[in-house]
């Protein structure tokens, strides 16, 4: 466990190093942020997003909640996604869980756990949609790592039902929406390859915000 002092050793360490190789690094991050991708994951303190991505300040927005979730009643996420997609400009999506989640675990237990039952009822809900799929699975933790799975699958659902999202693709052909799995294990992360077009064209009776059909047929 890294100690109280020490974080603040590391600060001084990590501004040394970033000034060695480039002097005005820190200049040119605070002028501005341009980020390609929006990052959703879970809150677990062994997911960092950007050390699992490669990424460097700057490349990335971030939100993280428990169970990566993204609640149609959550403003916190919903305001995250319109800055990202509407401000920011954002190219790509991604909903990014990972195997061992502690919150899916939850969910898959019947007990009591008091303030969390509204927030873990999202991913019960997603167990309710694949009930069949997943009690075909005989193996508990096979069944769990599924359920992963299937719940980062349904947040990108839930993305792409935001008017933000639908809005500017129709637009300008963007941003993609992602799902991926990071696999604690082995450290690799998993593209659940996500048929972003085709969820598009599913949902389009239902959900559509964009006062248009954005498919005629054609490909962009």
């Amino acid at each position: 466990m890294v100690s109280y002092e020490k974080i603040f050793q590391n600060n001084r360490q990590w501004i040394a190093e970033k000034t060695a190789t480039e002097k005005d690094f820190f200049e040119k991050l605070a002028r501005d942020q341009t980020p390609e991708y929006l990052y959703i994951g879970c809150s677990d303190s062994r997911v960092t997003a950007e050390e699992l991505m490669g990424a460097q300040p700057g490349e990335v927005f971030i939100h993280r909640n428990i169970a990566n979730v993204v609640a149609s009643v959550d403003l916190n996420v919903l305001s995250v996604i319109n800055y990202a997609v509407r401000h920011l400009k954002v190219k790509r999506i991604v909903v990014c869980g990972h195997y061992g989640c502690g919150g899916v675990k939850a969910a898959m237990q019947s007990s009591d756990l008091g303030i969390l039952n509204p927030w873990l009822r999202n991913i019960r809900d997603v167990y309710r949609l694949h009930k069949t799929e997943l009690q075909a699975i005989p193996d508990e933790q096979a069944r769990y790592d599924r359920l992963v799975e299937l719940n980062v699958q349904e947040q990108c659902v839930n993305v792409i039902k935001t008017a933000a999202v639908q809005q500017r693709y129709v637009k300008e052909g963007f941003p993609s929406v992602h799902g991926w799995v990071f696999d604690m294990r082995t450290g690799m992360l998993k593209d659940l390859e996500i048929d972003f077009r085709k969820i598009l064209t599913e949902i389009q009776e239902i959900y559509n915000l964009t006062n248009t059909d954005w498919f005629d047929g054609s490909d962009r």
